[in-house]
């Protein structure tokens, strides 16, 4: 089996989900559309608790994340690889969604950045932000618009990318 073809099979298991446990497909199109916004408000709370450390958190975030999306995009331009609901027939397409490059998938891209930022700083939330997380990324795949490899890159990138970001501005 080639990468690509396990790559569809696992896609398939995850988006066939939204027939076989159709009554969690409103918790799936929420996690996938709107649950990015929780880590906003996060940071948010986070800046204005006004304590250094809490805007130290803010600053890392930031910075960690545009560079994570600006590699995401730069990857992007190596790997084309559209939608699955663009290739294939019988995808279970939950919420709309333009035919674009899905690789990597920037919604996981930025969530897991910030969740590892937040689980570098806050020892007693992190597994709260890394499940947000993993949710955003595992929905992504269930309403149809992305493949498991377009969530996985986006998790190992911005993972990576916080802790790089986090070592080198903590030795400046």
């Amino acid at each position: 089996m080639t990468f690509s073809e396990w790559d569809f099979h696992v896609f398939q298991a995850i988006n066939g989900l939204a027939d076989n446990v159709s009554f969690l497909n409103p918790v799936m199109q929420f996690f996938a559309e709107y649950a990015l916004y929780l880590f906003v408000v996060g940071i948010v709370f986070f800046w204005f608790t006004r304590s250094a450390g809490n805007r130290q958190l803010v600053v890392y975030t930031v910075i960690s994340a545009c560079v994570a999306v600006l590699l995401a995009k730069v990857l992007g331009q190596f790997f084309h690889h559209v939608q699955p609901f663009a290739t294939h027939q019988g995808v279970n397409q939950l919420i709309p969604h333009e035919v674009d490059n899905s690789f990597p998938s920037d919604h996981a891209t930025v969530s897991f950045v910030i969740a590892a930022t937040f689980w570098l700083f806050h020892k007693r939330a992190r597994w709260i932000w890394l499940l947000l997380a993993a949710s955003i990324a595992f929905s992504r795949i269930w309403v149809g618009v992305h493949y498991p490899s377009d969530v996985l890159t986006g998790f190992i990138l911005g993972t990576l990318t916080a802790v790089v970001i986090f070592i080198v501005l903590s030795k400046w």
